[in-house]
């Protein structure tokens, strides 16, 4: 777009050969022209034409002449505002490319962030698995000391048994899952999928206070899907302003000038030429304009219409991300909590139960209470940090947090 105001040279060339009641004659026409429009919508031309014809009966004739013209419209196309519009609509068209560049790196990011969690949580998953089948294990090996000192039924094994089995059928789900987690994640990075990996992070979560009214502030300045509508509202103002435009009658200054010169064997002649004016067109019956002007006008409703709705949602969801960190932390300290009192709860039950103040039942039972709060806290402590990237990604702050920078290339 910014190519349209440089100066465009055009080359034209042309040899003909013509027989006419028995008089041959070549041609030749060489004619170079540069054009410019200026931001003002105005035309300028300045070309030289030269031109070369033999013929059999007169000999040779050569004659050059060097054009200048120049029109500026005055209603329809002139002025600045008219003439620059394709540039500024341009220029308003790469603004929007690059926030849906940003909103698909940011998304991009965000999957990646949430397929590498679903990996953390899969080997979480297999270390609670392992240590529930190593508590299993330990529980097996009390139970068969409290029946060789005659302190239980031996038939009450086959519980401590079956969940063993259970366990380790749990641990072989979950290192099957881990896999699949691992295999997501190269996925999503570009990874083949034969690399081995395993993450050095360990999972650890902290209470982030987030300010709905400051949230809703970074939104309406970082939202790339709001952002994009606010500017197609001013492309669509500009559409307006150019339709209307073209409505106008066509009055243009004119000018030229030309000078020339011939030769014809001996003889050179001269003569030039100037001239200036108003050229005027005015169309009738044409609804072509009308037609176009309520187009652009229905376009620039719509567009309102949408940055509405957009706005409304990039609060609704906004407030919906800011109470849904709010939630899920406190759920994360109610599962940190469940889980520790399900430690203790079956720490105690296991040492009742070496006094025989206890069945084998009640501590598998309380086993797997343990288990399923272990998982319990693991997924909220998930969740609670998925929520925060959501946040993050709602804002449109993204990139800004991981430090990613879009480059600008030629």
């Amino acid at each position: 777009a910014e190519d349209r105001y440089n100066p465009h040279l055009t080359f034209s060339s042309s040899y003909l050969a013509r027989r006419t009641n028995g008089e041959v004659s070549h041609t030749v026409d060489v004619a170079p022209v540069v054009t410019l429009i200026t931001p003002t919508g105005a035309q300028l031309s300045a070309g030289i034409d030269s031109n070369h014809a033999t013929t059999s009966s007169s000999g040779r004739t050569t004659s050059t002449s060097l054009t200048l013209t120049i029109i500026q419209p005055l209603l329809r196309g002139g002025g600045v505002e008219a003439g620059t519009a394709p540039l500024r609509i341009a220029q308003i068209d790469e603004r929007i490319n690059r926030l849906n560049l940003k909103l698909t790196v940011s998304r991009t990011i965000t999957e990646v962030i949430l397929a590498y969690r679903d990996f953390l949580r899969a080997q979480e998953q297999v270390q609670i698995a392992e240590q529930a089948l190593k508590r299993s294990r330990a529980l097996l090996d009390v139970n068969r000391t409290l029946i060789d000192a005659g302190r239980m039924a031996a038939v009450e094994i086959v519980q401590t048994e079956a969940d063993l089995a259970s366990q380790e059928y749990a641990v072989e789900e979950t290192k099957n899952q881990l896999d699949t987690s691992r295999l997501s994640l190269l996925s999503a990075i570009a990874v083949s999928p034969r690399t081995d990996i395993v993450t050095a992070d360990k999972l650890s979560a902290d209470p982030v206070k987030v300010d709905l009214t400051q949230a809703l502030a970074i939104a309406l300045e970082n939202y790339p899907e709001y952002l994009t509508q606010l500017l197609a509202i001013e492309r669509a103002k500009m559409n307006v302003t150019v339709a209307k435009n073209q409505r106008l009658w066509d009055l243009s200054i004119v000018g030229g000038a030309s000078l020339g010169r011939t030769w014809t064997g001996q003889a050179a002649s001269n003569d030039s030429d100037v001239y200036g004016g108003l050229q005027l067109v005015v169309p009738f019956g044409d609804l072509s304009g009308e037609q176009g002007e309520i187009s652009a006008t229905v376009s620039l409703r719509t567009a309102e219409v949408q940055m509405e709705a957009a706005r409304q949602q990039m609060e609704q969801q906004t407030r919906d991300a800011v109470r849904n960190v709010h939630t899920r932390w406190r759920q994360l300290e109610l599962a940190r909590k469940a889980r520790d009192l399900a430690a203790r709860k079956l720490e105690v039950e296991n040492e009742k139960l070496k006094f025989g103040r206890s069945s084998n039942f009640q501590v598998l039972s309380f086993e797997n209470d343990l288990r399923n709060a272990e998982n319990a806290r693991l997924s909220a402590q998930i969740i609670y940090l998925n929520a925060l990237t959501i946040l993050d990604q709602q804002l449109g702050t993204t990139l800004d947090t991981w430090r990613v920078s879009l480059e600008d290339r030629p």
